[in-house]
């Protein structure tokens, strides 16, 4: 049985200014609905991890990590995400396994 391929993008923002200055409205909307797009996704078991670094510099950045039938399938996923449709974050797309995750990763 061949196992769904992984992938995982790394997202950063496209204007760094938003995590210490705040972001506009128009790229919190965008935020928001970057959340709600990864919450169903990981619902439907396609996202396996996501999550951001806490830091608030030009170094912060989040990953997806998930599932997709094929790099075309990744890319779509990743273009969809609503924040980077938007343009308010800056996405890179890498193929990916994860090789060990414990029980409890919360």
């Amino acid at each position: 049985m061949t196992e769904t391929p992984q992938y995982l993008y790394k997202v950063r923002p496209s204007r760094p200014a938003m995590l210490t200055g705040g972001p506009t409205p128009a790229e919190q909307e965008a935020v928001s609905e970057h959340f709600e797009y990864l919450r169903r996704l990981t619902e439907e078991g396609v996202v396996i991890l996501a999550g951001r670094t806490l830091n608030t510099d030009e170094t912060s950045f989040g990953i997806v990590i998930f599932k997709a039938a094929s790099p075309e399938a990744a890319r779509a996923l990743m273009e969809d995400d609503p924040a980077v449709r938007r343009g308010v974050m800056l996405a890179e797309l890498y193929p990916y396994r994860v090789a060990l995750m414990g029980r409890d990763a919360s």
